[in-house]
């Protein structure tokens, strides 16, 4: 079972950003996608999905195109699935979070029933944002290597989101309280070997007024951390939880902990 026990408290500027040296092995991030073929008939027995829509938010500066393999093999899986539909993620600029919400409520209209948000990175501070405006409509959130827990800059890509986005960092994150979770059960997949987030940022403090929220660890990088088969994995197993039914990820022992290390190590 993967859990943590970070502080609750809001997050401070004292944690840094991945070193040079990690920020370096994000060149890994192809070797990752490459172990899906042979990691396939493995992925292939992840739990049935129950066909309810899940939407996939892309990380900072990456369009759909980054979350179409994920998103192909979640609806393998039985899932109905749709990208964000906004071109490259430039960061919340005008309209971007009044066209997700839209299409989340449309989502959900359309199916009459709850969807599932998946954000990689900056995607899953949407996801979860959405969720926290939207919990009627939203029936969960996955998170992969998304950074709401640490300071603004404790991250190597905060000089590109001020780029991009045109938006000084630490007056768009006093608009959110970002570390809070939504009230919907809340997974976060993180890598301790994340170039680009300090995984602590990554970390979701236990919540007394949601007890459905975890830390699921797996051995990444934050560009292959959306093409990773041990992520990809455990998407699935927290997307075929039934609703109203949730339970923490299960981490067993032998090669599932190997894939899984247990976070308290």
């Amino acid at each position: 079972m993967s859990h943590s026990t970070p502080s609750s408290t809001p997050p401070t500027d004292t944690l840094k950003a991945p070193s040079a040296w990690l920020l370096a092995l994000e060149m890994r991030a192809f070797w990752e996608f490459g172990a899906v073929l042979p990691a396939w008939p493995a992925l292939q027995r992840a739990p049935q999905g129950d066909g309810h829509p899940v939407i996939v938010f892309p990380g900072l500066s990456a369009s759909d195109g980054s979350t179409v393999p994920l998103r192909r093999y979640l609806g393998s899986l039985g899932y109905t699935t749709q990208g964000w539909n906004q071109g490259a993620n430039f960061g919340p600029r005008a309209g971007v979070l009044e066209t997700a919400r839209r299409q989340v409520l449309d989502a959900a209209a359309a199916a009459g029933r709850k969807i599932s948000l998946i954000g990689w990175s900056l995607g899953g501070v949407y996801a979860r944002e959405l969720a926290k405006e939207l919990p009627d409509h939203v029936r969960g959130v996955i998170t992969l290597g998304t950074p709401f827990a640490g300071s603004p800059k404790s991250t190597n890509a905060w000089r590109l989101y001020e780029l991009t986005s045109g938006r000084d960092i630490h007056r768009e994150a006093e608009h959110y309280t970002l570390h809070t979770a939504p009230p919907v059960p809340t997974t976060s997949v993180y890598s301790r070997s994340d170039g680009v987030v300090a995984w602590q940022g990554s970390l979701q403090a236990p919540c007394p007024r949601n007890p459905h929220t975890e830390n699921v660890e797996v051995i990444a990088s934050h560009f292959g951390i959306g093409l990773n088969p041990s992520a990809w994995w455990a998407v699935a197993d927290r997307l075929a939880q039934p609703e109203g039914a949730w339970k923490p990820f299960e981490r067993k022992r032998g090669l599932h902990g190997l894939i899984f290390p247990d976070p308290a190590r």
